[in-house]
């Protein structure tokens, strides 16, 4: 069915799955970045966190990919010669993916995490200190709990687009499985078949992540009471 190309495309399948993981480890470690200064109270730095995350999510995430790939490696070669390295240096397209889709969806999830901080009410760490907790232990088993409740929703849907939103880099030559697919489509003039296929497989990596975040929320949602109207 696949004339000998279905393993190639599983490769490229495994590929896209390992951008992903690792572009999301960036982007929630970017995320907490962002959202803690955003909240915090210097102005300056409250300011450079929401410049950031609106010029990133008012431009699109094609456009950012192929400046962030191409205008990074411009830059590490106009910086290179002046530390005495005058070799041409090619970035590598997975290292380069997973920088430019962390650096891209840190800016969604700041705002994510900053939302989800701003609805624990004051109280609950106010009662954490006047309990004699410390500031680290106020945040870490009062706050952290309950904002990753919060934030569940909000990151699910970046986790998603996310996911989709790798099959952009193959246009910087890295050879996921929508790479692998057009070259299979390319060479056996079939690309119906082997689009279809991608588009099966995306949507097998969507399903289990919905279902396993699903078991995530209910884990944090323990104990909490929803009103009834």
């Amino acid at each position: 069915m696949f004339n000998g190309y279905g393993a190639t495309i599983v490769d490229g399948a495994w590929l896209t799955l390992q951008l992903s993981l690792l572009s999301m480890a960036l982007a929630i470690a970017l995320g907490l970045l962002g959202a803690a200064i955003r909240l915090s109270p210097v102005k300056w730095l409250a300011w450079c966190g929401d410049l950031y995350a609106t010029v990133i999510r008012g431009v699109p995430d094609l456009v950012l990919i192929l400046l962030i790939f191409y205008g990074g490696q411009a830059a590490v070669n106009w910086i290179a010669p002046m530390v005495g390295y005058d070799d041409y240096i090619d970035l590598n397209p997975f290292a380069s993916g997973v920088g430019t889709l962390g650096f891209i969806f840190g800016a969604y999830l700041s705002e994510t995490f900053r939302g989800a901080f701003m609805a624990i009410p004051k109280g609950q760490g106010e009662a954490g200190f006047a309990y004699g907790m410390s500031p680290l232990q106020v945040f870490f088993r009062i706050q952290v709990p309950q904002m990753i409740r919060l934030a569940i929703p909000g990151f699910t849907n970046n986790w998603l687009v996310l996911v989709k939103a790798t099959a952009l880099i193959s246009v910087v030559g890295l050879q996921d499985m929508m790479f692998k697919a057009k070259q299979a489509s390319d060479a056996t003039r079939e690309p119906f078949t082997y689009f279809l296929a991608v588009a099966a497989l995306y949507l097998v990596v969507t399903s289990v992540s919905l279902v396993l975040l699903r078991m995530l929320e209910r884990r944090y949602s323990v104990g909490v009471k929803v009103a009834e109207l």
